[in-house]
């Protein structure tokens, strides 16, 4: 059984081998497989984001993460940094259940929308988003600070051409 819970502190140790886990599943894409061996967000990095109380995780029945999304309030939208779910997890539920959270606590707080920057054409990136609602924005819907974030990821090898914003603006958005 898998509960979704707020992130504490503690959690932050095993979020790195998370997301290192989940990164395997990159060696299955040729031209992606380098990601499987980058480097993970850090721990400290980890703490601040749950600090700032945008965080949660997938836990098994003994409490112990296995997967986590981490975001944080940027200008009027909750922005998705990282969803992670352990590779030997995936494809049970997890992430949608911790994307059905983020997407409620976004409505809870009454922002105007959820963003985030991913790959256009990997399937659990933008295909499985876009499920949900997320739409890719496309050359001036892009504000600042998303055209911030794909010029710093196309600065670590990710280009371009490859990656995307999306946005779920939730004035429009349907539940879940």
């Amino acid at each position: 059984m898998i509960t979704i819970r707020p992130a504490r502190v503690e959690d932050a140790e095993a979020l790195p081998q998370i997301e290192q886990s989940a990164g395997l599943a990159f060696r299955a894409i040729a031209e992606l497989a380098w990601l499987a061996d980058g480097d993970n967000v850090s721990v400290e990095r980890h703490r601040a984001l749950i600090t700032a109380g945008a965080c949660w995780v997938a836990a098994d029945e003994k409490d112990r993460p296995v997967g986590f999304l981490s975001a944080g309030i940027e200008d009027d939208a909750l922005h998705i940094w990282e969803l992670d779910v352990r590779l030997d997890r995936q494809g049970q539920g997890i992430g949608r259940a911790l994307l059905e959270r983020a997407v409620a606590d976004a409505r809870r707080r009454g922002v105007a929308a959820v963003t985030l920057t991913t790959f256009r054409a990997v399937p659990w990136n933008a295909p499985f988003y876009r499920k949900f609602g997320f739409r890719i924005l496309e050359d001036a819907e892009i504000d600042g600070r998303l055209a911030s974030l794909l010029g710093d990821e196309a600065e670590h090898g990710m280009t371009l051409d490859q990656r995307c914003a999306m946005r779920l603006d939730l004035s429009r958005a349907g539940t879940r």
